[in-house]
C-alpha cells in the first residue's frame, strides 16, 4: 500500500490523530492546568474540520473494503461540523465540577465513534460496513451512561447497549444471508448475484432482518421503542449528537447499500419503505404532541424527520440520494440549534419541560428566537432551510410517482407545526410568574448557536452547494 492510498483515510487518520492528542493533553496538563483543557480540545477539533475540507483525491483500499469518493467527501465533512458545533455546545457542561476531571472520556468517546461512522459510510462490503456501525455504537452506549449521578443515565446506557445487540444480532443474521446467496460480502459482487430473476424467498427474508436491523439504528417505527427513553436519560449533548449525527450517518450508509446492492429489485422492498416512511412520520408526530419534557419531544421529531428521510430512499435514483446528504446537513444545523437551546438553558437553570419555558421570551429573547428559527425550520416553513430540505425530499419520491405519499407527508408536516407552535406559544404568548431567569450563555455556546443559525438561512440559498452534492452523488454512482 503506497502513501496515496493510505491518505484516502484522511478523515479517520485526523481524528485518530485528535484523539492522541486529548490523551496527551490529558497526561501532560498539570492539575491546575486542566482548565484549559476543554479549550484547546476544541481548537484541536477544529484544526481537523478545516484540515478535512483540502482537496481529497478519490480511490480504493484494502482490496475494495474502504472506498473514497466526492460524496463520501462531503459526507464525512458534514459530520465534522456537526460533531464540533455538539463539542462546543458541551463546553458549559463539561466544564461543571462533577464533568471536568473526566471531560477527556467523553472527547475520546464522541470522537472515537465519529471514527466508526467515517469508515462504516465509506464501506465496500459488509464486513467494514458492521466493523463502522459497531465503533460508532459502542462509544456512544458509554455516552449515553455519562452522567454518573443519575440513575437515568444509567438506564439510558443499558437500554441503548441492549436494543443495540438485538438490533447487531438481527442485522448480521441477514447480512449471513446475503453471503450464503452470493459467496462474497463485497457490495459490488453481492449486488451482481442479487437480480429479479435471482429473487427467492431466503433472499426476501435476507432483507427483512437487514431492513429490521437498520430501522432500529435509524428509530424507524415500530423499531423506535428505545428511542424517547434514551434520549430523556441521556445527558443533553449526548442526546443531540444520537439525534442528528448518528442518524444521519445511518441513514447514509443505508441509502447507498440500497441503491447499490439491492437497487436492481426495488420493487420487493418498495412497498416496505413505503410503509415505514408512512407508520414512522404519523406515529412519531402524534406522539411528540403529547410530550412536555423538551429532550423527548424532541426525540419524537427526530422520529418524524426519519420517515421524511425515507421519500429520499424510496426514490432509489441519484436525486433520491441527493435530497438525503442536502436534507442530513439541514438538519444538523437545525436540530443542533434546538438542543443548543435546550442545553443552555438546561446548564443554566435545570429546566427542560415545555411548561418551564413559558414567558422565556421576556428573559431570554435572543435564545428564544433561535429556538423559533430551528422549529420553523424542522416543519419545512419557508424560507428557512427546512423547506427546502424537504422539498427535495418531496420532489424525489414525485419523480417516482408517489404522489399518496407525498400527500400523507405534508399532512405530517401540517401536523408538526402544530406541535412545534405549542413551544413557540410557551415562549411568546404564555405568561409565567417565575420565568427562567435572564441568562449569559458560555462563548463556546454561543458559537455554536450562530454556526446553526447562519446554516439555517444560507444553505437553502446557497444553490451551488445543492449543485455540489448531487455532482458528487453523480460521480460516486460511475464510480
Amino acid at each position: 500500500m503506497n502513501i496515496e492510498t493510505f491518505l484516502l483515510m484522511r478523515h479517520e487518520l485526523m481524528l485518530i490523530i485528535t484523539i492522541l492528542v486529548v490523551l496527551l493533553l490529558e497526561l501532560i496538563l498539570p492539575e491546575h492546568g486542566k482548565s484549559k483543557f476543554i479549550p484547546l480540545t476544541v481548537f484541536a477539533f477544529a484544526a481537523n474540520v478545516v484540515v478535512g475540507f483540502l482537496p481529497q483525491s478519490e480511490g480504493i483500499a484494502f482490496g475494495g473494503m474502504f472506498v473514497m469518493s466526492d460524496m463520501q467527501f462531503v459526507m464525512k465533512n458534514i459530520l465534522n461540523i456537526g460533531v464540533f458545533i455538539v463539542l462546543l455546545q458541551a463546553v458549559p457542561w463539561l466544564r461543571k465540577s462533577e464533568n471536568q476531571k473526566n471531560s477527556f472520556e467523553f472527547v475520546v468517546l464522541l470522537i472515537s465513534t465519529l471514527v466508526g461512522m467515517d469508515f462504516m459510510i465509506s464501506s465496500g462490503d459488509f464486513l467494514m460496513f458492521y466493523l463502522g456501525l459497531e465503533l460508532a455504537t459502542i462509544p456512544v452506549a458509554a455516552l449515553a451512561a455519562y452522567d454518573k449521578s443519575k440513575i437515568e443515565s444509567a438506564e439510558a446506557g443499558i437500554k441503548l447497549i441492549l436494543s443495540s445487540a438485538l438490533s447487531s444480532g438481527v442485522l448480521l443474521f441477514g447480512l449471513s444471508i446475503f453471503y450464503m446467496l452470493s459467496g462474497s460480502i463485497y457490495f459490488g459482487d453481492v449486488a451482481k448475484a442479487v437480480t429479479a430473476e435471482t429473487v427467492s424467498p431466503l433472499l426476501v427474508l435476507g432483507l427483512i432482518f437487514f431492513f429490521a436491523g437498520m430501522a432500529f439504528k435509524i428509530s424507524l417505527v415500530p423499531f423506535h421503542l428505545w428511542t424517547a427513553d434514551v434520549y430523556e436519560g441521556s445527558p443533553i449533548n449526548v442526546t443531540s449528537y444520537l439525534s442528528v449525527i448518528s442518524k444521519a450517518a445511518a441513514s447514509f450508509i443505508f441509502a447507498i447499500i440500497v441503491f447499490k446492492v439491492f437497487g436492481q429489485i426495488a420493487n420487493v422492498w418498495q412497498n416496505v419503505i413505503y410503509v415505514l416512511a408512512i407508520l414512522t412520520m404519523t406515529v412519531g408526530n402524534l406522539f411528540a404532541i403529547r410530550q412536555n419534557n423538551l429532550k423527548r419531544f424532541l426525540a419524537f421529531s427526530s422520529i418524524a424527520q426519519a420517515g421524511f428521510i425515507m421519500l429520499g430512499i424510496i426514490s432509489n435514483d441519484n436525486i433520491g440520494m441527493t435530497a438525503i446528504i442536502y436534507f442530513s446537513l439541514i438538519y444538523i444545523f437545525t436540530n443542533l440549534a434546538a438542543f443548543g437551546v435546550v442545553s443552555a438553558v438546561s446548564n443554566a437553570s435545570g429546566k427542560e419541560t415545555i411548561k418551564e419555558y413559558n414567558g422565556l421570551y421576556k428573559t431570554n429573547p435572543k435564545l428564544s428566537l433561535v429556538l423559533m428559527l430551528a422549529l420553523f425550520s424542522l416543519a419545512g416553513i419557508p424560507p428557512v432551510a427546512g423547506f427546502f430540505g424537504k422539498f427535495f425530499l418531496f420532489t424525489s419520491a414525485a419523480k417516482g410517482g408517489y404522489y399518496w405519499l407525498i400527500l400523507i407527508a405534508v399532512l405530517n408536516a401540517t401536523i408538526s407545526l402544530y406541535y412545534y407552535l405549542l413551544v413557540i406559544r410557551a415562549m411568546f404568548i404564555e405568561k409565567n410568574e417565575t420565568p427562567i431567569p435572564t441568562f449569559k450563555s458560555n462563548i463556546f455556546e454561543r458559537i455554536g448557536l450562530v454556526m446553526s443559525v447562519v446554516g439555517i438561512f444560507a444553505v437553502g440559498f446557497v444553490g451551488a452547494l445543492y449543485e455540489h452534492i448531487k455532482q458528487a452523488v453523480d460521480t460516486f454512482i460511475l464510480f
